[in-house]
């Protein structure tokens, strides 16, 4: 009875201190400061006892202080025939630490994690997500995954993101004495500490009281300013694919030597059409650009997710009888139809995304890039092509892949090349309208709009959609009340990478009669909105695409209405970019100008004020309204 009275007590102080551990009242209050939630403590071991036995092993607390915090309590997991889950489980606490619930990994959800456009894909997910209403509360968790691989080591990030403090965080690595790894650190500012580990070399670093970074408006990349480690073994293996490298001249050439060997031979009825194809063309590009545009036509995109996990294109004879590809089967088979007329062309791997990321130029491996695109030499005229799209004119990259350092996959080994970057001055959005303002308040008329450069793609969209959705989505771009489309025309510039929007609109009840005058504003469709106040910032100002938009809209005035406004004009001139605006009367009409250039690049934080009033100095103006009398 003892003996039992005393394994209670036992319980008990080790569940008072478990409860103890996990109360709000624990987490210093700066941590709480400005933070959704905070990690507790997260705990991450690699353990890389040999290339096909990789244990990651997550041990982490994390308290959800609102909603916008839940993302950071769910868990996720990702495995296939090459990553298996070994175990899971969890508890969930309230505020005071008292335990509510635990769950396993029979409460996970389990789905494919392919998406609509996927196929041959083995890939699923696990996901658990906390069913509370009450915050906050505190969700603990511990999970095992075992790795057939060491080709992909998870990096450490141990802050998630914005509004996420940190009050403890470890990452180890273990691995052979006699393994070789290459590690890239980014803003650590601690000390690494070796170890030893069951006769092992082991590696820990950790963090302690990160405070909560406040998310601001055009803050640089994240990547720039949040703490991270990677971890590359020299020699690796990978679904059987066994390499070494150790930067990205060797990584690029065991692509091309092992991932992409005798992927691109043809069926000789589609090298024959290829030569017939080009007949006449007399320049590597001219011909280039009919064999893309043939591509285009027979060809479409889908994920197709096999092959050496992920990594390896389908070949080319497949795409050719199939007409559809991933982006590095797609390329692969743009290739292969080059090489038919003897045309160069190199395979790149890139980070594409919206956020400009650039493949780290002093630490190669293999994760950082999300996809492939095409590169043509052209003798030394580098021309670029994006394989993934039925429509981008020849030579064109949108905002997806623009102005980053890619791995381009050659014979004689990968080296980094820059995709080209949009200037502001070739970014163009020339707009010319000529309208006609009734005395009723209504305006009708005729606009045209060419879009070039990064905003190329501004409504370039709009071709693939039916004409009921076209009129749809203009009236959320315009954003007008009572606009309508009365036609509406689209014309494609491949050569010149030019948009074209030609559209007859009418607007009822636009401008405002009272008291014998008739006030609008001038400024129908380009109208800058403003940005928020941020004080005491902390991040760089990064405006990442400079452009520049001109409108030129004239006003045939109804006969009720009596050709007399005061003038305005403005000009602004400064870092951010120039300003000008000018209203004014001539031969009866009322001609309204407007140019705004915007430059990119980065400033200093406290720079961002300015940024500000220029920005908002531009809104109020772009609001100004012209006042004209009515006949009596």
């Amino acid at each position: 009875m003892k003996r039992f009275h005393f394994i209670w007590a036992l319980l008990l102080i080790i569940n008072a201190a478990k409860a103890q551990n996990y109360t709000i009242e624990n987490i210093p209050a700066s941590l709480k400061n400005r933070a959704h939630a905070v990690i507790r403590d997260d705990k991450t071991i690699i353990d890389m006892r040999s290339p096909e036995n990789v244990l990651l092993s997550v041990d982490k607390a994390v308290t959800v202080f609102n909603k916008n915090g839940d993302k950071h309590g769910q868990l996720v997991l990702f495995y296939d025939k090459n990553t298996a889950i070994r175990s899971v489980k969890g508890e969930i606490y309230d505020e005071f630490g008292k335990q509510v619930s635990k769950f396993s990994l029979s409460n996970f959800k389990d789905e494919s994690a392919i998406n609509d456009f996927s196929l041959f894909e083995d890939s699923r997910v696990k996901y658990y997500i906390p069913q509370i209403n009450t915050y906050p509360y505190t969700i603990v968790y511990h999970y095992e995954i075992r790795n057939k691989q060491n080709l992909i080591i998870p990096e450490w990030r141990p802050v998630p993101g914005f509004d996420v403090s940190v009050e403890k965080s470890s990452y180890q690595f273990i691995s052979n004495p006699t393994d070789e790894i290459r590690i890239n650190t980014k803003n650590y500012k601690g000390t690494k500490e070796e170890l030893n580990v069951d006769k092992q070399k082991a590696i820990l670093w950790k963090i302690e009281n990160i405070n909560a970074l406040k998310h601001e408006p055009y803050a640089p990349n994240p990547d720039i300013y949040f703490p991270s480690i990677k971890v590359a073994p020299v020699n690796f293996s990978y679904y059987n694919f066994k390499g070494t490298y150790t930067d990205w001249q060797g990584l690029g050439k065991l692509s091309y030597d092992y991932l992409l060997k005798d992927r691109r031979a043809l069926p000789l009825e589609t090298v024959w059409l290829i030569e017939e194809l080009v007949k006449g063309e007399t320049t590597d590009r001219a011909k280039a650009k009919k064999i893309y545009e043939h591509f285009q036509k027979k060809t479409r995109y889908i994920s197709v997710q096999i092959g050496i996990g992920g990594f390896q294109p389908i070949k080319a004879t497949e795409v050719d009888k199939l007409g559809y590809g991933d982006c590095k089967a797609l390329v692969n088979y743009m290739q292969a139809l080059l090489e038919v007329v003897g045309i160069e062309s190199y395979y790149c791997v890139v980070a594409a995304g919206d956020e400009k990321t650039d493949l780290m130029p002093s630490f190669a491996s293999m994760e950082q890039g999300n996809h492939v695109i095409l590169c043509l030499p052209l003798n030394g005229e580098p021309t670029w092509l994006e394989c993934t799209s039925q429509d981008a004119p020849f030579g064109y990259l949108g905002s997806f892949t623009d102005d980053r350092w890619v791995l381009a996959c050659t014979k004689e080994g990968g080296k980094l090349m820059k995709t080209p970057k949009f200037e502001a001055a070739k970014s163009v959005q020339l707009r010319t309208g000529e309208l006609s303002l009734s005395k009723n308040g209504a305006i009708s008329g005729k606009i045209e709009t060419k879009f070039t450069g990064s905003q190329f793609d501004n409504h370039y969209f709009l071709l693939k959609k039916s004409p009921t959705e076209r009129e749809k989505q203009l009236k959320y771009l315009y954003d007008i009340n009572n606009i309508e489309f009365a036609s509406m025309a689209f014309d494609v510039d491949t050569e010149q990478a030019q948009f074209t929007e030609q559209l007859a609109v009418e607007v009822g009840n636009y401008a405002a009669i009272n008291n014998g005058k008739i006030v609008f504003t001038p400024n129908l469709f380009n109208v800058k909105r403003s940005v928020p106040a941020v004080r005491n910032r902390v991040l760089a100002l990064d405006l990442k695409r400079g452009y520049v938009d001109v409108d030129s809209i004239s006003f045939k005035l109804d006969d009720g209405i009596i050709p007399v406004i005061v003038p305005k004009e403005v000009k602004i001139d400064n870092k951010f970019g120039q300003y000008e605006l000018a209203i004014k009367m001539k031969e009866g009409k009322l001609m309204y100008y407007r140019k705004l250039e915007m430059k990119d690049g980065q400033f200093k934080p406290e720079e961002y004020e300015a940024f500000e009033n220029f920005v908002n100095e531009v809104a109020n103006n772009d609001r100004i309204r012209a006042t004209l009398l009515l006949k009596q």
